[in-house]
């Protein structure tokens, strides 16, 4: 029986290999094709993000070849980046929005698809109620297309790229990253094994402050936590560090 894909904040989730699956996460991206397509917005097209749980890379690469058979052409990040950056991309990029693969704070066992608009905002209930009745439109009597990668990259549709320059160029312009670098602090982050791993160090390091991140490896079952949520009980480590 076909899954009922509901909408949520900001999209959908979903159990890893229950509900959420490639054939549900190519239904969903499927439905996002056709409504960039309705709405005239297919031409911008969509970034392609994801985070660090168990094979978001792959079900990333998944949603763009989809949006590659609908002659959409994807900006797929070359590896896992936090909200912010991909949202950033939009921007950048001047795209229709982006897919993110990411049930942010949710359990291991969880994952998400969720759409961002092109103001790089979360999408309207509006713009995700459209969505969701062109999934139940294409589960009815409806197929999905989809253009292998290599085919994909060949021609144009799929562009691999590294989200990280643009963004640190523009915190760059927002703060004034030299006297942090110079004030000889120790910053310690925890990254609570998600995409925001890496980031601070780039930020900070290069100088006399030195910023150290725990929890920083690629672990999908996030060791020493239910939910990778900054709550106190998942906060001894940094308290002790």
């Amino acid at each position: 029986m076909a899954t009922r894909i509901i909408f949520g904040t900001d999209g959908w989730r979903g159990t890893i290999a229950e509900d959420f699956t490639f054939e549900n996460v190519r239904l969903c991206a499927q439905g996002v094709a056709d409504y960039l397509i309705a709405t005239g917005k297919a031409d911008a097209g969509m970034v392609v993000g994801y985070d660090t749980r168990f094979a978001s890379e792959h079900f990333a690469a998944a949603a763009a070849e989809v949006l590659a058979g609908n002659g959409i052409r994807a900006y797929l990040c070359d590896r896992p980046s936090p909200t912010p950056v991909i949202s950033y991309s939009v921007l950048a990029k001047k795209t229709a929005g982006a897919i993110n693969i990411t049930a942010s704070h949710n359990p291991a066992t969880w994952n998400g698809f969720k759409v961002r608009s092109e103001y790089a905002g979360a999408a309207t209930p509006e713009t995700l109620k459209d969505i969701e009745a062109r999934i139940r439109d294409i589960q009815a009597a409806g197929s999905v297309k989809q253009l292998p990668m290599d085919d994909a990259l060949a021609q144009d549709l799929i562009q691999v790229f590294d989200p990280a320059p643009e963004y640190l160029a523009k915190v760059a312009t927002l703060v004034d990253i030299g006297p942090l670098r110079q004030a000889g602090l120790t910053v310690v982050a925890d990254s609570m094994w998600g995409a925001g791993v890496g980031w601070f160090p780039r930020l900070l390091n290069g100088d006399k402050t030195r910023a150290i991140e725990i929890h920083y490896q690629r672990n999908p079952v996030f060791p020493e936590m239910h939910n990778p949520e900054p709550i106190a009980t998942n906060l001894s480590r940094l308290f002790e560090t």
